[in-house]
């Protein structure tokens, strides 16, 4: 049985990442802090899930230790590695961002470190669309210039690119790293748009719109974002593929390629509303606003390349994905 190592397992995106591994028969080891930056409960409720599977084991403790990632590594010898955990967030990168170097600075640095030593297979490891920052030719393509980033969070996951790039150069590390466009779903987090303005709206609370609901974001359902991670468990970078029809992001110097995951269908924020609002039967009440400061206008990922790769179709549109989110947030609050 293949084992895999996944970090943030008790986080939104590593639950769902976890629960598919162990339902496509893999070993698991999640490893996860349970850091209070949101409710804890939430993380528990996931993790008791992933527990009840004979093929999941927990571990607990933060990657950013020295050396906790290298006795784990030493001690299960994961064939693959899922990299996810990180301190997540744009706003809360300004009024904390200590804890954004730490997780994911440092967190990231004692994984590939420790990956050195006892080299899996592959290492996957998690980036953000928020890395192409003030770019503003879409949509996103991995092989754009992405020097510019406007936020604390952003800086952080793109330096792991960079280092994760020297590492695998150095170490011969088979490594992908993915961009995530804005990932929905049930078991979301709380500080995210879908969450909070479903709670807002059925506390008949008003919304905050930012920049007047003009921006746009590439919406992508969890349950596609997590069949492109199991797709690419398999495509290890070495050579380049000749097959390609699209330009490949594939480093000429490492096995170490950079793949965007998202929909492909921006939405443009205020259309998002609607589809909570019609999910919920109710209209909400709205606080336009200006930008948020570390903000972007607009996000739009070119998945070719991930086609091109393995496949991977996005299936799940707003509606559906939004109705999906307000059935498992009722049922998860025990709201009739």
């Amino acid at each position: 049985m293949k084992k895999v190592l996944v970090t943030g397992s008790a986080g939104f995106i590593g639950f769902h990442v976890c629960k598919r591994l162990l339902n496509d028969g893999f070993e698991v080891i999640g490893v996860d802090s349970l850091s209070d930056y949101y409710d804890v409960f939430l993380k528990k409720a996931r993790l008791s899930l992933l527990k009840q599977n004979i093929n999941f084991k927990e571990i607990n403790g933060k990657i950013e230790q020295k050396g906790f990632l290298l006795n784990i590594f030493q001690n299960l010898n994961p064939d693959y590695v899922i990299h996810l955990a990180a301190q997540a967030g744009v706003r809360y990168s300004i009024e904390n961002p200590r804890s954004y170097l730490d997780s994911n600075v440092l967190g990231t640095f004692e994984i590939i470190e420790a990956s050195r030593h006892f080299p899996p297979k592959h290492m996957l490891i998690a980036s953000t669309s928020s890395a192409y920052g003030a770019n503003t030719i879409m949509p996103y393509n991995e092989i754009d210039k992405a020097d510019h980033q406007v936020s604390f969070y952003a800086a952080t996951k793109k330096s792991t690119e960079n280092f994760a790039h020297a590492y695998s150069h150095l170490f011969n590390i088979p490594i992908t790293m993915f961009r995530f466009f804005t990932v929905y779903g049930p078991w979301g987090r709380p500080d995210m748009a879908p969450y909070k303005f479903t709670k807002s709206i059925l506390d008949g609370n008003k919304i905050d719109v930012y920049n007047n609901g003009k921006m746009k974001r590439d919406f992508t359902y969890i349950d596609d974002l997590v069949e492109g991670i199991i797709l690419l468990l398999d495509v290890v970078p070495s050579t380049r593929i000749n097959n390609l029809h699209v330009e490949d992001s594939l480093s000429p110097v490492a096995p170490w390629r950079l793949v965007n995951i998202g929909n492909s269908k921006p939405i443009a924020l205020i259309d998002f509303i609607k589809a909570t609002e019609d999910a919920l039967g109710i209209v909400a009440e709205k606080n336009f606003m200006p930008m948020q400061l570390g903000d972007v206008k607009a996000t739009w990922a070119d998945i070719s390349l991930i086609k091109c790769l393995t496949g991977y179709e996005p299936k799940v549109g707003i509606k559906k994905g939004m109705v999906e989110f307000v059935k498992w947030y009722k049922k998860y609050n025990k709201i009739d």
